[in-house]
Order: C-alpha cells, then sequence, then structure tokens
C-alpha cells in the first residue's frame, strides 16, 4: 500500500476529509480513540482492543504526515488567507468616506 492510501485509510478510520488542518486531525483521534478506548468502550473487549489499535495506527499515519509537511511562510502565501477588510485596506487603503 502505497502513502497516500495509508493516508486515505487513516483519513477513513478518524473520519477526516480532505483537507484538514492538523487541529482537527488531533480532535478527530482523540474523540475516535475515547470512544473506542478498551476501558470506557461498551463492546466485546476484543473488538474494542482492535479498533483502538487501528485508531493510534491511523493516528500515527496522519500527525506523522502532518509533522513532516513543510509549512509556507512566506508573504505570498501568508497574504493568500488575509480577510476581506485587510484586503481592502492593501488595495485601496483608508478611504476617507468609509474611515
Amino acid at each position: 500500500m502505497g502513502l497516500y492510501e495509508e493516508i486515505k485509510n487513516a483519513r477513513e478510520i478518524l473520519g477526516i476529509p480532505e483537507k484538514a488542518n492538523i487541529e482537527l486531525v488531533k480532535q478527530k483521534y482523540k474523540e475516535a480513540l475515547k470512544k473506542w478506548h478498551p476501558d470506557k468502550c461498551k463492546e466485546d473487549k476484543e473488538i474494542c482492543e482492535e479498533k483502538a489499535k487501528e485508531i493510534i495506527r491511523a493516528g500515527k499515519i496522519l500527525l506523522g504526515y502532518c509533522s513532516n509537511y513543510l509549512i509556507d511562510f512566506s508573504k505570498e502565501e501568508v497574504e493568500k488567507y488575509i480577510s476581506a477588510e485587510e484586503l481592502w485596506l492593501k488595495k485601496f487603503g483608508k478611504d476617507p468616506i468609509w474611515g
């Protein structure tokens, strides 16, 4: 199985969409592990243990991938995510009518 298939499978296990930030990955991982933790799970203990192992594996794959991802802090990349107000001020400056 290739890296993409591993990541896709891990995303499906944790219920994560194709586009997600690290916080969502951590949140979904914690939620899934809390639900299937063998000490708290209402299902058969063996099923819970297997599911918990699967969740831990999925978490390691996704968090490992995220930790190796380089984040671009360049001006061009950061400016892709500025607010509409910031964009307006950048393009037009302070307008005397709007303050």
